[in-house]
């Protein structure tokens, strides 16, 4: 059992102190014409939803911007083809809180958008996202609540963007599946997936 439990707001507050003015301020309803230019800039983004059945986070890349900018209360986030487990569209269409971070190779800054999503498969909305007559299957519309900054020590501290390659000894996810089921060809896998990818990449 964990022992010196904080179990109450007013401690956790007693604990850290007041936030500073900066972190107050940053926060908008809506994007500012700033927040506009970095999230049109971020091709990478982890997505944050909840659900029955928990809560489930997801990385979502693409070759350009990661969403588009709608109008200044909306983004769209096109969701192309994948493993199918549908882990975060499940949770928007039980629950529809969602939140974003969105990242810039080179900034240790990164911008967060909290609000809500539904998931839609009009025409219209998937052909916005056309790439040489491939389409999303869905594009998840966000509503923003907030927008906002979020200060670079964390990835100051990771050193995320550092040149150095720190993945030579880590396992493959052939070999993580094999883990989990005995008999699964984890070599196999891991030599077809760069084939695999290429056709289901869009």
């Amino acid at each position: 059992m964990v022992s010196d439990t904080i179990t109450d707001i007013a401690a956790l507050e007693a604990l850290y102190g007041k936030p500073g003015k900066a972190s107050l301020i940053k926060v908008a309803d809506h994007l500012t014409p700033l927040y506009h230019k970095w999230i049109a800039a971020s091709r990478f983004c982890v997505v944050s939803t909840v659900g029955p059945e928990g809560t489930d986070g997801s990385p979502r890349g693409d070759d350009g911007p990661v969403v588009a900018v709608a109008d200044a209360k909306t983004l769209l986030l096109p969701d192309w083809r994948g493993n199918n487990r549908m882990d975060t569209l499940r949770n928007i269409v039980a629950d529809g809180r969602i939140s974003l971070m969105f990242f810039v190779p080179g900034s240790n800054n990164v911008i967060r958008v909290n609000g809500t999503a539904i998931v839609t498969i009009s025409p219209d909305m998937l052909g916005r996202f056309d790439q040489k007559g491939r389409q999303p299957r869905s594009v998840a519309v966000i509503t923003i609540a907030e927008v906002y900054s979020q200060c670079a020590r964390a990835l100051m501290r990771a050193g995320v963007w550092a040149a150095e390659d720190e993945s030579t000894d880590l396992p493959s996810v052939g070999e993580m599946l094999a883990e989990q089921e005995a008999g699964f060809d984890g070599a196999e896998y891991d030599a077809s997936w760069g084939a695999r990818a290429a056709k289901t990449m869009w």
